[in-house]
């Protein structure tokens, strides 16, 4: 496949200042969980956390993007330059 065909079927966001691509239509909790990160936040006793169910019920996959706090990374595509923080 030709570069120019590979960036149409991929985006390109940052996870904790790392560049990362992934498939179009991914979502955030998927990118980072191809990206080796310690947590996707941790709780108010400072244990780390990661998404449960999937589905935005749990609400542990909480991380910021483009600044927004609190982002349930599980329901949220991965749009071309976005910023993901988590922790």
């Amino acid at each position: 496949m030709a570069d120019t065909q590979l960036m149409h079927h991929h985006v390109q966001l940052t996870i904790n200042g790392q560049a990362i691509r992934v498939p179009v239509g991914s979502t955030v909790a998927a990118a980072i969980a191809r990206f080796p990160v310690e947590a996707y936040r941790h709780s108010v006793q400072g244990e780390a956390r990661a998404p449960l169910c999937g589905m935005g019920i749990c609400y542990e996959c909480r991380v910021t993007i483009n600044q927004r706090e609190h982002t349930l990374s599980c329901q949220t595509l991965c749009e071309e330059g976005m910023v993901v923080t988590t922790t």
